[in-house]
């Protein structure tokens, strides 16, 4: 095709196919949306004039922006290139730190303080430096994901997700079974089982369509399964109303307090973001639509920017599955339609009405969907071999979520934090098998020591003892600094928290390093067990 009828080529803003990707992409970011909106009042319990009239008016302006500037870059490669198929790249809010953020930064810290803002405030702290890392990780992140094991990174993530994502809705599914069990059913065998729904309606959609007829019709019965009540409806239908973006630097800066608890986690699910975006970029590109990197690693971030400054805290991201809404169809105007969608979901109050008249707990199945998919991918994109590091990797997680409960259940109690860290209750709490002090220490910081845990064994297996020397070291450094293993990460001077467990790890890469320089030992035949049939 010639220079001249390139630039002459206007590619068109909408095709039928727009229609197929856009109900197919706005319905998952109506369910995330819901998602996302049932956290923060259930989990968190914000007040609600803080999440319609700040939170989500604030989201709702990031994922438009969004969405906007990759319907535009669709719109100039298409000129560009001068083809008709162009498919812009879907974004919205990253799914897995959504939960990262309410469960490990949030949740924490208001349980903590008491105060639902505080944890709010420590939200936007941590996608304040999320964002500047995914703008200057354009030129990090080759070099991290080339220096860090994939089965590191996901296994410390599978941790999170069969924590901290996976087992309250799983919880919560069998507290209500006759909505839990059902929807989950209805998703399983549709996202697992490839089992299609009359006129392609989403599982998602049809799973919390079947949940408000549970919910809806028990109360014809008395039963009231679910909760709901007309009561709800019109209380929601009160606050129906406009509520536009309003700045939150200063909520912003409040939060800073907690910077040593937020970067244990925003340095870490940083780098996993870049890596997220360069696979879904690469997968584009496989689909025949070459998006630049790094103009998509700065945009996620100056978006996810502005909106942490407008007070939402959660990031953005690109979502993986091009490949699928190209195939359906879609091609520049699913994308934009999809932000203006946002916008009159979230600055109108539209969230509201629906979660008066959605069950939560037909969406917790989707969130268990979510954390056995995040859980199964380490497993199943790494080689099998590297399994036991994915394991070891998930360990500091299952430690933090039991203290976690067992912090939730003393608290409770009333036993404050001078109580329970007594010797004589910890002793008692040992006696009985508890082992609290254990847990706390090995859960502190589980993003970093999963990552680190899981990279030891990782090198281990591959019998890379050098490299296995260098994760056990960076290991002792992140421990006495207090970024791992110590449960006064940013209290207040949190250095040397747990001095034995950083010189264990010096000690580890001291051995490590000496086995690299035995060549009897690093060329031996690696041995790999059988279970007995």
């Amino acid at each position: 095709m010639s220079t001249a009828t390139t630039t002459a080529f206007k590619p068109k803003l909408w095709t039928p196919g727009d229609w197929n990707a856009f109900f197919g992409f706005g319905t998952n970011i109506l369910v995330n949306m819901l998602v996302l909106t049932g956290l923060l009042r259930f989990v968190i319990k914000m007040p609600d004039s803080i999440v319609f009239g700040r939170i989500l008016p604030a989201l709702g302006l990031m994922m438009c922006l969004s969405t906007l500037y990759y319907a535009w870059l669709a719109y100039r490669l298409a000129v560009k290139t001068g083809r008709s198929d162009v498919c812009a790249l879907p974004s919205g809010v990253s799914v897995p730190h959504m939960f990262v953020v309410t469960f490990v930064i949030m949740l924490p810290i208001t349980l903590k303080t008491n105060d639902p803002i505080k944890g709010w405030e420590a939200g936007l702290v941590w996608v304040f430096f999320q964002s500047f890392i995914l703008m200057i990780g354009g030129f990090v992140a080759p070099y991290v994901r080339k220096i860090t094991p994939r089965a590191a990174l996901l296994g410390t993530l599978a941790g999170v997700s069969i924590t901290f994502i996976s087992m309250r809705p799983a919880l919560e599914m069998f507290m209500t079974p006759q909505i839990g069990l059902v929807c989950f059913a209805i998703i399983l065998v549709s996202w697992f089982g490839g089992v299609k729904y009359p006129m392609g309606i989403p599982a998602g959609l049809v799973a919390i369509a079947v949940g408000m007829l549970i919910a809806w019709g028990s109360n014809l019965f008395g039963l009231n399964i679910g909760g709901m009540s007309g009561a709800k409806v019109s209380e929601a239908l009160s606050s129906f109303g406009f509520s536009v973006p309003l700045p939150a630097v200063g909520h912003v800066f409040s939060g800073f307090e907690y910077l040593g608890v937020i970067l244990v986690t925003a340095i870490p699910f940083g780098i996993y973001d870049l890596v997220e975006a360069m696979d879904n970029v690469e997968s584009a590109e496989a689909a025949g639509d070459h998006f630049p990197t790094t103009r998509v690693l700065t945009a996620d971030g100056i978006v996810s920017l502005i909106g942490c400054l407008m007070g939402n805290p959660f990031i953005n991201a690109v979502y993986i599955g091009h490949p699928g809404w190209k195939a359906m169809g879609g091609r520049i105007g699913y994308s934009a339609a999809t932000g203006l969608m946002v916008i009159v979901l979230s600055w109108f109050g539209v969230i509201s009405l629906m979660l008066a008249v959605i069950p939560v707990v037909a969406i917790s199945p989707i969130l268990l969907y979510i954390g056995m998919l995040i859980g199964a991918q380490a497993f199943q994109t790494t080689p099998a071999k590297h399994a036991p590091a994915i394991v070891l990797a998930l360990t500091p997680h299952l430690a933090g979520w039991a203290t976690t409960l067992l912090n939730g259940a003393l608290g409770a109690a009333g036993l404050g934090f001078a109580a329970v860290h007594a010797p004589e209750f910890v002793g008692k709490m040992a006696a009985q098998g508890v082992l609290y002090h254990g847990l706390e220490i090995m859960g502190g910081g589980a993003i970093l020591a999963g990552l680190v845990l899981g990279a030891i064994g990782v090198c281990v297996i591959e019998r890379e003892f050098t490299k296995a020397a260098a994760f056990s070291l960076a290991g002792a450094v992140l421990t006495y600094f207090g970024f791992m293993h110590g449960e006064a990460v940013g209290v207040g001077g949190g250095f040397g928290v747990t001095p034995g467990v950083a010189f264990a790890y010096l000690v580890v890469a001291a051995f490590l390093f000496a086995l690299s320089k035995q060549p009897a030992v690093v060329e031996a035949p690696m041995k790999v067990a059988v279970p007995a049939e």
